[in-house]
């Protein structure tokens, strides 16, 4: 039986760049195993919500995979939570978090992902000082913040006297969400701090928007004396000094399993929570991988024979990939060519390999 290989280069499409003759990374990259798949195979364009809306990761996973994200999508943290294991309940609360560069006066965000360069090390220490330092006391209540990958991180708040429910809004500016949770890029915006509110008139919507503003600025206030931020102002770099929250949740989302719609066994690679909770959730088989070692080369060489190997036993293997950033830009644009060529060769490989 032929088998598929499903691979997803999240972030390819970008912006012409001075640094490369104002071309995009993509123009400017040698791409002759990709123009081959091209000319051999059958192109188009997809939405997946509508035309003219950028949906967030979770939302556009799930539509690429044959869900409806309306029908099936309960919210990022809630899927997040799940992909960084969390122990999450129904009636907990979870948000997906961006560590950010915040002004002095707590007004304006700066930079929603601290310029890019926050190491995971530097995440986890300032979330443990969070967790050690912070308390909830609006209401009887426990939180869990764990940093996950560089910037990014998820909040889990369980509430000891009852339920919370996720129809809040969005402390980070740069999305808006609808009242079914999916959440949505703005075209447009100010970066100016919004408390979080109730989307709906109900006493659960109102304690969890009042406990996620509570862990916000408390939080804050731990994050501007840290260590790791003194460390990195000195260094000339913007500090880790705010929590952004988005896209709240408070029930798992119900959808059928890749088993029970195919009977067929799938596979998957993945590295960010919000989509190893997605493959979770579907039933999937996670592809165990080590972590990024920052060469390009043989990061991507042991992911493509991960996967290869694993498309021996499952009928599709989805390899969900996002750029292996480094210290310097430009190291990537050095690399982007071979780095397209390699995913275009192993794609190539297994799938007329199977014929």
């Amino acid at each position: 039986m032929r088998k598929l290989l499903y691979v997803v280069l999240d972030g390819l499409g970008d912006l012409p760049n001075p640094r490369l003759n104002d071309k995009t990374p993509l123009e400017a990259a040698k791409t002759p195993r990709m123009d081959f798949l091209a000319e051999k195979g059958k192109t188009g364009l997809m939405y997946p919500i509508r035309k003219g809306v950028a949906p967030e990761s979770d939302a556009a996973v799930l539509s690429i995979l044959g869900y409806d994200p309306f029908k099936y999508h309960s919210s990022r943290g809630v899927v997040e939570a799940v992909g960084s294991g969390l122990d999450f309940k129904y009636g907990n609360l979870a948000l997906r978090c961006n560590f950010a560069t915040v002004d002095e006066k707590c007004e304006f965000v700066l930079d929603r992902r601290v310029g890019r360069n926050l190491t995971s090390e530097e995440a986890f220490k300032l979330a443990e000082a969070i967790n050690k330092n912070v308390r909830l006391t609006y209401v009887p209540s426990t939180f869990i913040f764990k940093s996950t990958t560089a910037h990014r991180g998820v909040l889990l708040i369980k509430r000891l006297d009852g339920k919370l429910s996720g129809k809040i809004t969005n402390i980070d500016p740069a999305y808006t969400r609808t009242l079914e949770g999916v959440g949505v890029a703005k075209a447009q915006t100010k970066m100016k701090i919004e408390k979080c509110l109730p989307m709906v008139n109900d006493e659960e919507a109102k304690i969890a928007a009042e406990l996620v503003n509570e862990f916000v600025e408390k939080s804050h206030k731990i994050l501007e004396k840290h260590e790791v931020n003194l460390k990195r102002l000195k260094e000339g770099k913007p500090p880790a000094n705010y929590v952004l929250t988005r896209d709240a949740g408070d029930n798992l989302p119900k959808f059928p399993s890749f088993w029970e719609l195919y009977h067929l066994r799938f596979g998957c690679m993945v590295e960010m929570p919000v989509e190893r909770g997605i493959a979770l959730l579907c039933g999937m088989e996670e592809i165990p991988l080590p972590p990024p070692t920052g060469n390009l080369k043989t990061d991507y060489i042991i992911r493509a024979g991960k996967v290869l190997d694993f498309l021996q036993k499952t009928f599709l293997t989805i390899s969900l990939l996002k750029p292996i950033l480094t210290r310097k830009s430009l190291v990537f644009f050095k690399f982007f060519p071979s780095t397209l060529n390699f995913l275009a060769m192993f794609w190539m490989v297994s799938t007329y390999s199977q014929g």
